[in-house]
């Protein structure tokens, strides 16, 4: 199932928005940990230059991706933790190098934090 996957300020979770023409955009369920496969980082540029005019959080940020199941994870790899900031960044970036990412293989979004793998 297509989603797209945001941390939900407000509810302190993860919120999965439906991209399935049944439901399509709606939120369908909030969790604390997902697992995506097929995954790309979505910054909505409007919505970032609200947040630097406004000085005020919306969501704009998002993973979209594939509900997978984890048999389906690949056995070596790299795994790189990825993070964003609207006031630093213009898109998403891995913490280490802060290179700009904008697909991964595979995501784990645990809460806050999101981790992108790339087989090798």
């Amino acid at each position: 199932m297509k989603v797209d996957v945001y941390y939900n300020l407000h509810k302190d979770k993860l919120s999965i928005k439906s991209r399935e023409r049944l439901n399509y955009g709606r939120v369908i369920r909030h969790v604390d940990t997902i697992l995506l496969d097929g995954c790309t980082f979505i910054v909505q540029e409007a919505g970032r230059k609200k947040v630097l005019k406004e000085k005020r959080k919306n969501v704009h940020a998002f993973v979209r991706g594939n509900i997978c199941r984890k048999e389906n994870l690949i056995k070596s790899g790299t795994c790189r933790v990825v993070k964003y900031n609207p006031y630093y960044y213009d898109s998403f970036v891995y913490e280490d190098t802060e290179e700009p990412v904008y697909e991964a293989e595979i995501v784990a979004i645990v809460g806050k934090k999101i981790i992108a793998y790339n087989p090798t």
